[in-house]
């Protein structure tokens, strides 16, 4: 149940959904579409120079390079042939190289995918692993810049209304120990914990590690939060966990090292959940690289005009505007916003009730850091109001009283200043 303060009475009570006691009804198969598009982060001047065309047939697990003089691959999902190559701009400007492959009836898997993961050298594995279900950045964790201290396997949904890490806990626990005992040998023998809901501690024990549980109350799922509460560590402002010695990665993350390493066959389906528009949801399995609209249609979730489609859940999720968009790595959820149930953003100044402020976990004075982003004043709201030390969990927007998309405001604000600095140091040589 969502309770939301009037002025001055605290912080908003957000639960995240639980899915203890029964099944929360069965996992649903999506059937694999006839068309796969597949997103690889790369550098412009990789992009000009591509090691494959329309045209080239691949298989499931192939890995490829984007370029001859680029580290920037990807494993492929599907079996098929690419029929499609083109450079895409992703969240904040981000540039990408969408491959579009059209997809035979029968995977074909490459071989070189099971020789390269029971290798356990870090290089090979973390070629064919990088874009795994659940742990879009396995690299940072095999090559990080500060020695891993602990791995702390996140078994808690970052987002409310989704279950996708609970459901990999409760019904891939004996998974788990085998993918973790695996993690273990390609990052140097770490101690890793897993970080579960209270009423998920049973099913976690059988992890064969130490288990953690925290409050299922929003925003401890975060990492900065679990970092905080759990591990009794804070990370610094502009910095990371990694930084202290800590790495992350999601039960599920864990859960498709485990069927890469025993099977020898790439894990190329990912666990979401669907939000529908009466605020209902179904977990569904679904192959990587899946438009977004054969999800929609295979559950019977039909979108209208003035509907909003969002990658992720209510408080931290981003709307995209194409249902062609294509099942990630990283994409835990989708939700559908019809459009009587749209909350727009106000066009009204701050009026200073201080909710924001109550509501931040980790006590920004939002209101005046907002005006300063509002005017691009990005430089000064890092050094003047902590613009570094948001940990983006978007409750701010949430309990704005005038509507200010203020978590937006923040967003940008990091970008924009990452680009100042790259700028910067650029210039700098």
């Amino acid at each position: 149940m969502i309770k939301r303060p009037f002025f001055g009475c605290g912080k908003p009570k957000l639960a995240y959904a639980g899915i203890d006691g029964p099944e929360q009804g069965d996992i649903k198969d999506i059937p694999v579409s006839e068309r796969a598009v597949l997103f690889v982060e790369a550098p412009p001047s990789a992009i000009n120079d591509l090691s494959f065309q329309a045209g080239d047939k691949i298989k499931t697990g192939q890995n490829l390079r984007v370029s001859p003089f680029s580290k920037a691959a990807f494993t492929s999902t599907v079996t098929g042939a690419i029929s499609n190559v083109a450079k895409k701009k992703g969240y904040l400007g981000k540039p990408l190289l969408s491959v579009s492959i059209d997809v035979t009836e029968t995977d074909e898997f490459d071989e070189d995918f099971a020789r390269a993961v029971q290798t356990e050298e870090p290089e090979e594995t973390g070629r064919y692993l990088s874009e795994l279900p659940g742990a879009a950045d396995l690299n940072a964790l095999i090559h990080p810049k500060t020695p891993l201290e602990t791995i702390v396997v996140n078994g808690m949904d970052k987002d409310l209304l989704v279950t996708t890490q609970q459901m990999i806990v409760k019904s891939k626990a004996d998974d788990l120990k085998e993918g973790i005992e695996y993690l273990k040998k390609i990052t140097g023998n770490p101690k890793v914990v897993l970080v579960v809901p209270n009423y998920l501690s049973t099913e976690a024990s059988k992890s064969g590690v130490e288990v953690l549980t925290v409050a299922p109350s929003y925003p401890n799922s975060l990492p900065e939060m679990i970092m905080k509460d759990v591990l009794k560590k804070v990370v610094p402002a502009g910095m990371d966990s990694m930084s202290l010695g800590v790495g992350f990665i999601s039960a599920e993350g864990v859960a498709s090292l485990k069927s890469a390493v025993t099977e020898g066959k790439p894990p190329v389906a990912k666990m979401v959940t669907v939000i529908g528009k009466d605020e209902k949801t179904q977990v569904v399995r679904v192959r990587v690289g899946t438009p977004i609209h054969s999800v929609l249609e295979a559950l019977q979730i039909p979108m209208e005009q003035g509907d909003r489609l969002v990658m992720g859940g209510p408080m931290t999720g981003r709307s995209i505007y194409t249902e062609e968009m294509p099942i990630l790595p990283d994409t835990d959820a989708i939700m559908v916003q019809g459009r009587d149930r749209i909350v727009l953003n106000g066009n009204d100044p701050c009026i200073n009730c201080g909710e924001c402020i109550r509501a931040c976990p980790v006590r920004i004075p939002v209101n005046m850091l907002v005006r300063l982003l509002e005017n691009s004043q990005y430089e000064n709201a890092a050094r003047e109001y902590d613009l570094l030390s948001c940990i983006e969990c978007g409750l701010c927007s949430y309990v704005c009283e005038a509507k200010i998309p203020v978590f937006h405001y923040i967003m940008l604000g990091k970008y924009e200043l990452s680009l100042m600095e790259r700028a910067e140091e650029s210039a700098n040589g």
